[in-house]
């Protein structure tokens, strides 16, 4: 496709590195093939290893560390006896499916888009930017809608405002995927990173027990972060780039801000009104003293209080109530069985990932039972302790590892199943903690997910900008939002290192070091 000079892909050194990667990434096998793959490959390596004496002392026992052979034939018997358990009981499978049926009655009713328009056109021009930033922020809880709605109104509010469009496409593509890691609502993303992170942790001490909510002070302050900088960059480096920037699409063809109507705006408030109660309602049942939403000692926080340990189920009703409040009394839903219709296609869009969880499961299981992860982590460690850098160049080294991995391998998932089992035993052994390496981990996955054509929404964005600027290519929207990009990844962790020297904490039942104390 060929490209205005105002609208060019960047050029020389920077476009050789971007068209390398995204060479290098389409040769990539799918996330499913990479972890059955790792999982032979951890098969073949017990093999090897298993023969071997190692010095380095399991943590876990007080003894030499012993690597177990998987080919061996009890090992694969009980494989295969156990594959079905080991599926079923993946903790991100049941996390990930409980939270979308009520994210999907949400989306489908058309609760969410509702919410999401009615916040944008009430905003005032002169907090735009900011507004559509945070917009898509928030937009996370309800996973693909900042993609399929928050992005594409961004362009329409822009131009409807005088604005260039592409610059409100950018602010908002900014904000829901750069700014990934970020949002003040806990969301499905924070018990699901959890669950793969305490699987991790699990290597090194199987008794640890990571709290959901383990990041969340730190995202909720992200969010800030990200609104500011995102702003800056849109209103100072961005517009004023686009400014010779001719729009040439047809305007006739252009998405229209559709109006809410009467009966949409009083479904809303009402099913708003029906989700407050509901929070109010928690509130005063977990207030008490002796509530059973608390832990045997009283704490609301602990992860053995019930109300920890019902997140996920919370978020399902959070989503599922008012949207289904929403859609009868709007008309979406005609009967219950419209609203299982919902659920189900929120099902139906979780195909691959169910898919990908089941060889995920495998190798987690693997690389768990053959104790190559402990040994590489022990091993790891003392390197990094031979070293002797300091954990902040260690944790700032996870980052940018985690953003460069993330050019190749989109998805947040697969992606910390893969890297949380060889980061999390490590950076315990040189006393941080699972909390600390989770959120450095979150920080490096977010800022390059912007800049990766390999990025499921990352064409669509594309086509987005092809409506006002009929020329746009790939090249042109990595040009458009490196700025971003830079920033974030070198900006977020200036943030990361400046809120740990000032022991803030991370979370709900946080610590960053290991063990607590």
């Amino acid at each position: 496709m060929s490209q205005s000079p105002e609208t060019a892909a960047p050029s020389g050194a920077v476009a050789r590195f971007l068209n390398g990667i995204e060479r290098v990434g389409n040769k990539l096998p799918d996330p499913a093939i990479i972890f059955l793959s790792a999982m032979l490959l951890i098969w073949f390596l017990s093999w090897i290893f298993s023969s071997t004496t190692f010095d380095a002392i399991d943590p876990r026992t007080g003894e030499a560390i012993v690597v177990h052979n998987l080919l061996s034939g009890d090992s694969l018997a009980s494989f295969l006896a156990n594959m079905v358990k080991t599926f079923t009981g993946f903790a991100p499978l049941g996390v990930v499916l409980v939270a979308m049926l009520g994210v999907g009655v949400a989306e489908h009713s058309g609760y969410i888009n509702t919410g999401l328009k009615l916040m944008l056109k009430r905003t005032p021009q002169a907090l735009l930017t900011p507004s559509i930033i945070l917009i898509a922020i928030v937009s996370h809880t309800a996973t693909d809608a900042g993609y399929v709605l928050v992005i594409p109104l961004a362009g329409v509010i822009f131009y409807a405002m005088g604005r260039h469009p592409l610059a409100g496409i950018a602010a908002a593509f900014a904000g829901v995927s750069g700014g990934f890691s970020a949002n003040f609502i806990p969301s499905g993303i924070d018990p699901l990173l959890q669950s793969f992170t305490q699987s991790a942790a699990h290597i090194i001490d199987p008794e640890i027990a990571i709290n959901p909510l383990n990041n969340w002070f730190f995202t909720s302050a992200s969010s800030l972060f990200i609104i500011l900088l995102g702003w800056y960059i849109t209103d100072k480096i961005i517009e004023p780039r686009l400014k010779n920037t001719e729009i040439d699409g047809d305007t006739n063809s252009l998405p229209s801000f559709d109006e809410v109507n009467a009966k949409e705006k009083r479904a809303f408030l009402a099913a708003s009104g029906v989700m407050l109660s509901g929070i109010a309602l928690l509130v005063y049942a977990a207030s008490g003293e002796d509530s059973a939403l608390r832990s045997p000692n009283g704490s609301l926080t602990e992860f053995t209080a019930p109300l920890m340990q019902s997140i996920v189920p919370l978020i399902f009703l959070l989503f599922w109530v008012p949207g289904a409040v929403y859609g009868f009394l709007v008309g979406t839903f005609k009967s219950s069985k419209d609203m299982i219709d919902a659920m189900s296609k929120s099902m139906g869009s979780m195909a691959y990932y169910i898919v990908m969880a089941f060889f995920c499961a495998l190798f987690i299981s693997a690389f768990s039972q053959s104790n190559l992860g402990a040994l590489l982590a022990i091993e790891g460690a003392e390197v990094l302790k031979a070293l002797a850098l300091p954990s902040s160049v260690t944790v700032v080294g996870i980052i940018f590892l985690t953003a460069f991995v993330n050019l190749f391998v989109g998805s947040s998932s697969a992606k910390w199943a893969l890297l949380g089992p060889i980061f999390v035993p490590m950076l315990m052994q040189l006393g941080l903690s699972p909390d600390l390496t989770q959120a450095a981990y979150r920080v490096g996955d977010s800022s390059s997910n912007i800049i990766t054509p390999l990025m499921p929404y990352f064409p669509l964005v594309v086509v987005y900008c092809q409506k006002y600027v009929k020329n746009t290519g790939i090249g042109t929207l990595i040009a458009l939002m490196i700025p971003y990009s830079i920033a974030f990844l070198i900006g977020w962790s200036i943030f990361l290192l400046a809120y740990w020297g000032l022991s803030i904490p991370l979370g709900l039942q946080s610590s960053y070091i290991y063990p607590a104390g």
